[in-house]
C-alpha cells in the first residue's frame, strides 16, 4: 500500500469514528450550526466593531474581508474540480456506513470551503482585533463549524484540515493587505490598524454575546425535541 493509500484509509477510519458520536438532539444542533445564515447576527456583530474601531478604514477592511471570503471559497471550488476526491456521502466504499441526515452536497469535497471561510474570518479578525479572549472564541467558532461537516457526513477530516490551513493563510494575506492599503493609499485616515486593538470590555460583550445566542438556540432546540415528544 502507498502512501497516499495510507492516508486515505487513516482518513476514512478517522471519519468513521467521528461521525459515530450522534443523536438526535445534536443531529439538530449541527443541522443548525452548518447553515451560513443561521450565524448572521455573529457576523454583523463583528461588522459592529470594525466599523466602531476603525471608522472610515473599515470601508476597505471590510471589503478586503469579504474578497478574502470569496477567494477562499472559490478556491475550493477550484480544487475540488482538480482533485474530483469524492464526498463520503457519494463514496461507494462508505455506502451505509456514514450518518447523514441532510442533502448528501455536491459530487467532491477536498478541500472543504466551510471550513476554509470559517478560518478566512477567525484568522483575518484575530490579526485586526488582537484581543486574546476574542481570538480563543472566534477559533473555537470556526472548529465547532468545520467539525459539523465531519458530523453530517459531508467532508473526511483531511478535507477539514486542508480548509483551515488554506483558512489560515488567505485571512492572514487579506490583513497584510490592509495594512499596505492603508499605508500606501490611507495613511491619513486614523487610526493606525496595526496599532489599534479590541478592548477586553469590547472581547467580552462579543463573548457574553455569543454565549446568550448559543443558549438560546439549544435551549430552542431542546424545548421543541422536548415538545414533539409528548406530543
Amino acid at each position: 500500500m502507498g502512501i497516499l493509500d495510507g492516508i486515505r484509509q487513516i482518513d476514512q477510519t478517522l471519519l468513521l469514528f467521528l461521525n459515530s458520536f450522534h443523536n438526535s438532539f445534536w443531529d439538530k444542533v449541527n443541522v443548525l450550526w452548518t447553515s451560513k445564515e443561521i450565524w448572521y447576527p455573529f457576523y454583523a456583530l463583528m461588522v459592529y466593531f470594525i466599523i466602531k474601531k476603525y471608522r472610515r478604514n473599515s470601508i476597505y477592511i471590510i471589503f478586503v474581508l469579504a474578497l478574502a471570503i470569496a477567494v477562499s471559497d472559490q478556491f475550493s471550488g477550484l480544487i475540488k474540480d482538480l482533485t474530483q476526491r469524492l464526498r463520503p456521502t457519494h463514496d461507494p466504499n462508505l455506502n451505509g456506513l456514514i450518518h447523514n441526515i441532510v442533502n448528501k452536497g455536491g459530487l467532491y469535497g477536498f478541500f472543504s470551503a466551510h471550513a476554509a471561510n470559517s478560518f478566512t474570518v477567525a484568522a483575518f479578525t484575530t490579526f485586526l482585533f488582537r484581543n486574546r479572549w476574542y481570538s480563543m472564541l472566534i477559533f473555537i467558532w470556526a472548529i465547532v463549524v468545520s467539525y459539523t461537516r465531519i458530523y453530517l457526513g459531508l467532508h473526511f477530516p483531511l478535507d477539514i484540515l486542508t480548509g483551515c490551513v488554506w483558512g489560515i493563510l488567505t485571512g492572514f494575506a487579506a490583513y497584510k493587505a490592509i495594512l499596505w492599503i492603508q499605508k500606501k493609499y490611507f495613511k491619513s485616515m486614523l487610526p493606525d490598524i496595526s496599532k489599534t486593538n479590541l478592548s477586553n470590555e469590547e472581547s467580552a460583550t462579543i463573548l457574553v454575546s455569543f454565549i446568550i445566542y448559543i443558549a438560546t438556540m439549544l435551549l430552542t432546540i431542546n424545548r421543541l425535541a422536548h415538545y414533539q415528544f409528548f406530543n
